[in-house]
């Protein structure tokens, strides 16, 4: 049986220079599909030009920011403040059917508008910081930018669902982020807006490293599956902002090792090229692992 294609995503491109500086390293070392950007980040504008020299080794998409950060223009429900709310509120607010979707939309274009002005060419796809774009009352938002903000021919969104979990561990949040994302799943899929297959990368960060989790992970995924990761070297500036810190530096560290090609092929797959064709959904193209 050949080889599956597994489509390897670096978030939080831009959060900080040492997370940036890191899945740089990797995009150099061919060991990435593609990352994703928060456009909103300080840093952001000074990393998008070492970025836009590796596009053609990796894909680069918009991770959509919503919660946490400051945000790049006034949003007066959902962050009074100036700064966006932890992900627990965003997703009641859409629970509740209460969530300001003029401010999302507005916020979206600006976070677009960034993306575009530095890296200059629109986003490969488009993702969820904490899979906000996924949520209930903001995935409609998302994907209304598809074929009026962004090229559906060109552009992908990430689908959080996933129906083989069973065999992976750590199924209590991944079951619960693909259940909150069915309803964008069948929506992205009846407008027939590109997506991967399946989706992983949840583990517990207290309980064990990448290396340890990345087969189990991929048990039961198919072809064109796609996983999240999230490399980088844990500096001042990400500590500043984040609580996701040391665990980056041994992400990095495995994705760089010999060891991360080893337990690819052993798990039965190869890296998607950032020209993989994206056209699937949660429901089809899986395969049981052989």
């Amino acid at each position: 049986m050949s080889a599956r294609h597994l489509i390897l995503i670096a978030d939080d491109y831009g959060i900080s220079p040492g997370v940036s500086a890191g899945i740089r390293a990797l995009a150099e070392r061919r060991r990435l599909t593609g990352t994703g950007v928060m456009a909103t980040m300080p840093d952001w504008p000074a990393e998008a030009p070492a970025l836009r020299d590796l596009h053609g080794q990796i894909a680069v998409g918009l991770h959509f920011t919503l919660t946490d950060q400051t945000p790049l223009g006034p949003m007066p429900t959902l962050a009074p403040n100036g700064k966006m709310p932890p992900v627990g509120k965003v997703l009641r607010y859409g629970l509740l059917r209460v969530i300001p979707r003029q401010e999302i939309a507005d916020e979206l274009n600006r976070q677009l508008d960034s993306f575009e002005k530095f890296f200059g060419a629109p986003p490969d796809f488009i993702d969820g910081h904490q899979h906000a774009h996924a949520f209930p009352g903001i995935w409609p938002v998302v994907q209304a930018a598809f074929g009026r903000r962004v090229d559906p021919a060109r552009c992908w969104i990430r689908d959080c669902s996933d129906f083989h979990l069973l065999r992976r561990g750590q199924v209590f949040k991944a079951g619960v982020i693909s259940a909150l994302s069915r309803a964008a799943s069948r929506a992205a899929r009846d407008r027939k807006l590109r997506s991967n297959r399946g989706f992983s990368g949840f583990y517990d960060y207290g309980a064990g490293d990448l290396a340890q989790f990345f087969v189990p992970m991929l048990r039961d995924a198919g072809d064109g599956h796609a996983m999240m990761v999230h490399p980088g070297h844990a500096d001042e500036a990400l500590r500043a902002v984040d609580t996701l810190t040391d665990p980056r530096d041994r992400e990095l560290a495995f994705l760089l090792s010999e060891d991360f090609p080893v337990q690819l092929a052993r798990a039965g797959f190869e890296l998607a090229d950032p020209g993989f064709p994206i056209d699937g959904n949660a429901e089809s193209g899986q395969t049981a692992a052989p």
